[in-house]
């Protein structure tokens, strides 16, 4: 057979291909693509660790198909066929100190196949798969003894003869290369250590050898080679601090957490060189003990019922933590702990002595006469040992005051209002103490009592000055009362004698001068006439002071009071005393006035004291100030002056003249206050009498003139011909509907100012009408020496055809002359007699009446009112410019 040639077989790499590094907040995802077939031991790819995390003391793989070395590269532990397009696990990275935990997804995708050629089978090349060399990872003792140089371990190639290596430490010595560390040799491929490592510093080392033959092939793949430092229990462990304090209240009960102490070993976590025990050597005092602590978690508890800081303020204690689960092989180190017991109010204070006695002079005041003390076997300046005082009995009057000085915790007792020897020689009081914390009682321990002395007080005697009994006298005095009136008697009495032998009596100047005091006997007797509506008597009091002065020139104080009573001075006054009563006679309200406070005012009771008049008139109680007035029957009209008396409640009269104009009227503003008939019987002729009589003249007048108009116009219109404006306006002096008059004396007026006026002339006699078109037009014309309103209007008798707009003034002097020829009219009918009915008599129609007057030539007066034109309704309006154009 021919040699069998083979082509140097290339090296078993595969690097895969990095498509996608995403880093996240807590992870990091990388995606490679390799082939569907891979080796064991194959390069997968390189993920930077320290992107995620700068110190990673624990990398693993989720899947144990895959392995991951320090400086991030990932290899095959054995060979794998990805049947799926893609397949994930996770990294995971630890760091111990930090506790920190990161991962970092990785993902690989199968790459794309290229469809080889198809070859015959007689084509097919076999080819030889060679066994690869990799050994188990090795494990280096920590701090081996040696004999160094120390083998670890050999790599050996079939075809290779040259073995090199190169270092990938995992932790510290990463970024301090220990270079000649480890060596191999070129020959054999033995690894050698050439000293003792120390795991804390070097945990683990990753390295790298390559196999060569002697003209610097490399037949074989790059041997990922681990050195694991196997941990050596050679670090003790220790207390995170040199002294741990803790304090506790005292009477806890058992259980209650005190504290917690805490160690650490800087061994291999998770083993037992640092699975730590805790537990305590020694106790001070070395009583019994108060204490627990956990093994395994370091908490303090309390295991004594009672922990009183008056017996053991605070306690020490020496613990003990030990490695290798507190087995005695293990290491250990001891630590310090100081607990403190809080102090609780769990004593009541009380007092050194249970008696006191004490002396003070009388009328002494604001003066310190006793300090008492307490013990309280509380923590001093805690709110459970200050001292709270008070007088529990003999201090009624509150003459005693008991105070706490902060320093001392001393009670100091003082006198805050003057004591009377000749009152009580001495005072006893009882006085308890309390702390200012509330009690918390110990447990299965009684109630606490409060703790009490006595004080005695003996009370010094001295000379006093006269007393006034009582000191404030008040004395009422009456309004108006006489000078000299004796009010009250203000006397003072010596306190040892107890009587008011040889002491006098003044009042100091500068005060109300309304009294005076008798020097000897102290009677008190007004100087003035006290009134409350003078000056500064208006407030009605006034508070004197009154001196006493003694035989041994000692003084004593008083006051008098003085109150002005209200008196009756004033007499009851009826406000209004004129009033006028018509014909309706309503009773007339009379209102009292008294210038006397309650009970000196109302109510007030009316009199008529005059006997004649009481029989005309009678008065009537309305409320408490006022009383009716009203007439007995049908009294004659006039003025009546009635004397009518007030009397108030205290019995004052108050005499007064009521004077009633009663009238004969509908309001009283028709009476001016004179009579229109005198309660005589003689008739006079009053104001509204006259005006009366005046306007029944002027009825009659007028009733005069309507009856003339109307016997004027029916012979005005026998005088009409011919009705010249085409019947557009008929005039008719009656109610009922008139006959129409054609008149052909009528004549048109030829100028006018306005196509709605116009004028008429009947013979010897002028007359005018009136239409209202767009405005008023008066016109006239001449005839027969009688004078027109143009005339009159120009002033001279000519005409003045170009205005239509008259004064009021112009309207009347053209109608006052022609008032009498109408009037002279009226009075004739057509037989040239005078008409019955001109003048005719009317009943009276009430105030007020709407009604007009009614009459035979009320129309005529009516037609000289020209005002009703400009109330017009709307047809009206129609009616009249129909007519105007006509």
């Amino acid at each position: 057979a021919a040699p069998r040639t083979m082509a140097p077989a290339a090296p078993r790499l595969v690097l895969g291909l990095l498509v996608l590094s995403l880093c996240c907040e807590a992870c990091k995802k990388v995606i490679f693509r390799v082939p569907s077939e891979l080796e064991a031991d194959t390069l997968v790819g390189r993920v930077d660790l320290k992107e995620c995390l700068q110190s990673a003391e624990f990398i693993s793989s989720s899947d144990g198909n895959f392995k991951v070395l320090e400086d991030g590269s990932v290899y095959t532990t054995s060979a794998l066929s990805l049947s799926a397009e893609k397949k994930t696990f996770t990294i995971l990275l630890k760091g111990i100190q930090e506790q920190v935990q990161k991962k970092i997804h990785v993902s690989l995708v199968k790459e794309e196949k290229k469809t080889p050629k198809t070859r015959h089978a007689r084509d097919t090349v076999l080819k030889r798969t060679k066994r690869r060399w990799g050994p188990i990872p090795s494990v280096m003792i920590e701090n081996s003894l040696g004999p160094f140089p120390l083998q670890i371990q050999q790599v050996q190639s079939d075809t290779a003869q040259n073995y090199t290596i190169y270092y990938s430490a995992s932790g510290p010595g990463i970024d301090q290369d220990p270079k000649g560390l480890f060596y191999i040799e070129r020959e054999t491929g033995n690894i050698f250590a050439t000293r003792a490592v120390d795991r804390e510093q070097y945990p683990s080392f990753q390295i790298i050898c390559f196999a060569t033959t002697p003209d610097g092939y490399s037949p074989e793949v790059p041997l990922l080679h681990t050195i694991r430092i196997e941990d050596d229990n050679d670090n003790a462990p220790y207390f995170t601090q040199d002294l741990f304090e803790f304090c506790v209240p005292e009477n806890s009960r058992p259980g209650v957490v005190v504290g917690k102490v805490i160690a650490e070993d800087r061994d291999e976590p998770y083993t037992l060189h640092t699975t730590l025990k805790y537990r305590i050597v020694s106790q001070t005092p070395p009583i019994t003990p108060a204490f627990s602590l956990h093994g395994d978690t370091g908490v303090i508890s309390v295991l004594l019922p009672q922990l009183d800081r008056e017996l053991v303020p605070s306690y020490t204690l020496l613990v003990e933590v030990r490695d290798m689960a507190g087995q005695p092989f293990g290491l250990c180190t001891t630590g310090t702990v100081v607990i403190k017991i809080e102090d609780t109010n769990d004593n009541a204070p009380s007092f050194k002595q249970l008696q006191y006695e004490t002396r003070v002079e009388e009328n002494r005041v604001s003066v310190e006469i006793l300090r008492v003390s307490v013990v309280d076997l509380d923590e001093p300046g805690s709110p459970g040992s200050g001292a709270v005082y008070e007088i529990i009995r003999g201090n009624d009057d509150q003459a005693f005051e008991i105070t706490t000085d902060k320093n001392t915790n001393e009670g100091i007792l003082c006198v805050v209002k003057g004591l009377d020897y000749e009152t009580a020689k001495q005072r006893v009081l009882v006085i308890g103490v309390n702390n200012e914390a509330p009690y918390l009682l110990a447990p299965h321990s009684q109630q606490l009592s409060q703790s009490t002395c006595s004080v005695t007080v003996h009370v010094l005697d001295l000379d006093e000055g006269p007393v006034f009994k009582p000191c404030l006298l008040r004395l009422d005095v009456k309004e108006c009362e006489d000078i000299g009136t004796a009010i009250g008697r203000y006397v003072a009495e010596d306190p040892e004698t107890g009587n008011s032998e040889g002491i006098r009596y003044r009042i100091p100047p500068g005060q109300c001068n309304w009294i005076n005091i008798d020097d000897k006997s102290g009677e008190v007797r007004t100087v003035r006439v006290l009134d409350r509506d003078i000056g500064e008597m208006r407030r009605g009091q006034c508070n004197i002071t009154v001196l006493a002065i003694d035989r041994n020139g000692k003084t004593g104080t008083g006051t008098i009071q003085v109150c002005i009573v209200p008196g009756n001075k004033n007499f009851p006054r009826i406000a209004q005393t004129d009033y006028i009563m018509c014909r309706d006679r309503k009773p007339i309200c009379l209102t009292a006035q008294d210038g006397d406070e309650a009970p000196y005012s109302a109510p007030f009771v009316y009199r008529i004291t005059d006997r004649n008049l009481a029989s005309m008139w009678k008065l009537t109680p309305h409320d408490d100030n006022s009383w009716y007035l009203s007439p007995k029957g049908d009294i004659p009209y006039g003025i009546y002056e009635i004397p009518v008396s007030v009397i108030d409640n205290g019995g004052k009269i108050g005499e007064n003249t009521v004077r009633v104009n009663l009238c004969d009227c509908v309001t009283p503003s028709e009476c001016d206050g004179r009579p229109r008939q005198l309660s005589g019987g003689n008739v006079t002729l009053g104001l509204w009498a006259i005006l009366a009589m005046i306007l029944g003249s002027l009825l009659l007048l007028l009733i005069l003139i309507t009856i003339c108009g109307c016997c004027g116009a029916g012979v005005m219109h026998r005088q009409v011909t011919d009705d010249c404006a085409n019947h557009n306006l008929i005039i008719s002096n009656t109610e009922a509907p008139g006959e129409e008059v054609m008149d052909h004396n009528i004549i048109p007026l030829q100028n006018t100012c306005d196509q709605g006026g116009y004028g008429v002339k009947t013979g010897e006699q002028q007359t005018f009408e009136m239409v209202k078109g767009r405005g008023h037009t008066l016109e006239s014309v001449k005839g027969g020496g009688h004078q027109t309103l143009g005339s009159v209007k120009e002033g001279g008798g000519q005409p003045m055809m170009d205005t239509c707009r008259y004064s009021y003034s112009e309207w009347h002097s053209f109608t006052h002359p022609r008032l009498g020829e109408k009037v002279h009219l009226c009075r004739q009918d057509e037989e040239q007699k005078h008409s019955e009915d001109y003048l005719l008599s009317y009943n009276y129609e009430g105030k007020g009446s709407l009604a007009g007057s009614v009459g035979c030539c009320s129309d005529q007066h009516e037609e000289e009112a020209l005002d009703f034109l400009d109330q017009l309704e709307p047809k009206f309006r129609t009616l009249a410019e129909t007519c105007i154009k006509r």
